[in-house]
């Protein structure tokens, strides 16, 4: 059985629609980054550098951390999403490294200082949207060539799905980018991918929940002038 720890963040859905769509049981357990629990020993030693999402799978007793390690333990495990051997494995691999080397990391900062840092620093905005954008081109121009990033859809679709899902959040345009925008309109009616998006809060949930926070910062903005 696998366990899954998670929050409701593009890397958690990453493994919660992967175990969706592989119809794997499993259970899972709420790890509140606002109450930094992310950080406690016992989380630790499951995932060393206090990151989410990480699992337990007792079928082989093993703990794993880092989302992209976890995909690739998962799809072999169920025997989909991954090819076995040859040239498109590696072109999975390849588009998977992409996400964590670039698209997870630039979307993050420009969540960061579009959204979360006190101070507006119009040039750090200025700098991660417009990587953002550079990347979100770079994959405009693969789909226009096929369907998906590799041969079939992969667990490299779903990873960086996960997060370019989120670009209105990250303040980043995909205006005139046809093909990015039928591959997430595509990926989202996957069997599976709804389900895991509810995990581990109903993503309805979570948008009031999101809605509320900000119009508590609007009050208190306009208290402090």
């Amino acid at each position: 059985m696998i366990k899954l720890y998670t929050s409701p963040t593009p890397n958690g859905y990453k493994i919660s629609c992967l175990l969706e769509m592989l119809k794997m049981p499993y259970e899972f357990e709420l790890v509140d980054l606002s109450q930094n629990e992310q950080f406690l020993e016992k989380f630790k030693k499951i995932s060393p550098n206090s990151k989410i999402p990480a699992i337990e799978d007792s079928d082989n007793n093993i703990a794993l951390s880092e989302s992209g390690a976890i995909m690739i333990y998962l799809a072999e495990k169920g025997g989909k999403f991954l090819p076995n051997e040859g040239i498109e494995r590696y072109k999975v691999l390849q588009w998977l490294m992409f996400q964590m080397a670039h698209i997870g990391p630039m979307m993050g900062q420009a969540n960061v200082f579009y959204r979360y840092f006190p101070k507006k620093i119009p040039e750090a905005i200025s700098r991660y949207q417009n990587e953002c954008r550079r990347l979100f081109e770079v994959l405009d121009k693969e789909l226009s060539k096929k369907q998906w990033l590799a041969k079939e859809f992969s667990i490299a679709d779903l990873s960086i799905w996960c997060w370019v899902r989120t670009y209105k959040w990250s303040g980043v345009s995909i205006e005139d980018l046809n093909n990015l925008e039928r591959w997430i309109k595509e990926i989202k009616e996957i069997p599976g991918v709804r389900e895991g998006l509810d995990v581990p809060i109903p993503i309805e949930e979570l948008k009031k929940l999101v809605h509320d926070q900000e119009r508590i910062k609007s009050s208190q903005k306009i208290i402090t002038k």
